[in-house]
């Protein structure tokens, strides 16, 4: 599989660079989840980054995203119905 060395800009990991795998379109993940564990053994607490281009070209960022919420589209299959129509 190729990888690409991504930057990582904001939060904790910033300054990083990581290599990052690349999907089969040659683009690394819309969104990078960094699970780090609970100093108490509790819950991990998820760090999520969201790819932005870096510039010109096929180059990509991770920015840091504090909210951590679940952004873009769900994917959607056609044989799926709406959950506002099932009523």
């Amino acid at each position: 599989m190729k990888s690409e060395d991504t930057p990582f800009e904001g939060g904790p990991m910033d300054g990083r660079v990581l290599p990052v795998l690349l999907g089969i379109t040659g683009h690394p993940p819309k969104t990078y989840r960094i699970p780090l564990p609970a100093p108490d053994g509790g819950r991990p607490t998820v760090l999520v980054y969201r790819r932005v281009p870096r510039g010109t070209g096929r180059r990509w960022k991770y920015a840091y995203d504090p909210t951590g919420e679940h952004g873009g589209r769900r994917m959607r299959w056609p044989w799926s119905t709406s959950r506002h129509a099932q009523g």
